[in-house]
């Protein structure tokens, strides 16, 4: 594990150009499922990059400083977080893996009402898929950082180079630097997503409550049924009996009878990059008693969590003084200087 990989340069050069290629009709399928298919990762189709701007604002560092290991350096937030052309890798399930519900936390819907297409069992199945993909996609991150840093604790500057941007379509391998980061801002994707699609922030709309209206849980976050480092999903009972997530088809009936991902996300509206602070949300429910807002500083807030989760699974996985260095790799623009080993 802490040899680094060698990576063909024809073969990443290629992995680039495929990259971009994957791209076009990445952003076709979003096109086409319509703005409000997960906190948005292009400024474009209603989108205003959201899943960018609350990377930005939950992991940053303030114009001018070095990270301190909880934020990360510009070039390197550039990777994770996406920026002008690219979707970063908390922008990549959009890319290639759109229709995977499990991705972004879809199709865990259920109501507590005679005649639902789908009962809680089911419903909290596919939760804890997601959940479990997630992790997964956690853990892949923490494997991949072993790269960047030898088994001695010194950086490898040929996989923490940023010269050229990472690529995070497709599976196409890459820098171990970028494959953490990869494995990170995916599982970033879903937990943000979780906020936005779900309703355990929520509040509901006045009036009668049905699919259109479901139940708002009003908990705060980070939700403890997203604790990513420990590898294990939750317990089935540790899901709340009224959690809901929407239904999401591309088919125009495929969700006809169920609480519905387009009438309960709070996909869309302005983020400030800088402070997570909200306006002008833009879809029903997200409209609805300060819901954007709240699942945006909930996404935020969790956003931060699984940074500081993930810097503890270095330090489980590599032993502290190895994990100091491998936290400094990925967070700083040039570890090759700023990251040598403690004497």
């Amino acid at each position: 594990m802490g040899t680094p990989r060698h990576h063909h340069p024809l073969r990443r050069r290629a992995g680039q150009l495929l990259g971009v290629a994957a791209l076009a009709p990445a952003v076709l399928l979003i096109a086409q499922a319509g703005p409000a298919r997960a906190f948005g990762t292009v400024s474009a189709f209603g989108q205003h990059a959201e899943h960018e701007a609350i990377t930005r604002a939950a992991l940053a560092c303030a114009p001018g400083t070095r990270s301190d290991g909880t934020c990360f350096e510009p070039r390197s937030l550039d990777q994770l977080a996406g920026h002008k052309g690219t979707f970063g890798a908390v922008g990549a399930p959009d890319t290639d893996e759109i229709v995977v519900p499990a991705a972004h936390c879809d199709n865990a819907d259920f109501l507590a009402t005679p005649g639902y297409p789908r009962d809680r069992a089911d419903a909290t199945r596919q939760l804890l898929a997601c959940i479990t993909k997630l992790q997964t996609r956690f853990t892949e991150g923490v494997t991949a950082a072993g790269g960047t840093v030898t088994a001695d604790g010194k950086v490898v500057p040929g996989e923490n180079d940023l010269t050229k941007d990472c690529t995070f379509t497709l599976g196409i391998g890459g820098r171990d630097k970028c494959e953490a980061i990869e494995g990170l801002g995916r599982a970033l994707h879903g937990v943000q997503d979780f906020y936005s699609h779900s309703n355990w922030t929520d509040k509901a709309a006045d009036g009668p409550l049905g699919k259109d209206n479901p139940p708002g849980l009003d908990r705060p976050a980070p939700s403890p049924l997203l604790t990513l480092g420990t590898g294990r999903p939750p317990a089935a009972s540790a899901v709340p009996a009224d959690l809901t997530t929407g239904c999401f088809s591309l088919l125009p009936l495929g969700c006809a009878r169920h609480v519905q991902h387009a009438g309960l996300n709070k996909d869309t509206g302005v983020i400030d990059p800088a402070t997570g602070a909200t306006s002008g949300p833009t879809t029903p429910r997200g409209k609805v008693a300060g819901n954007f807002d709240r699942a945006v500083h909930a996404a935020v807030a969790d956003t931060r969590r699984q940074w500081a989760d993930f810097r503890a699974a270095l330090t489980a996985t590599y032993g502290k003084d190895r994990a100091e260095t491998i936290g400094c790799a990925l967070t700083h623009d040039a570890p090759a200087r700023d990251c040598a080993p403690k004497s």
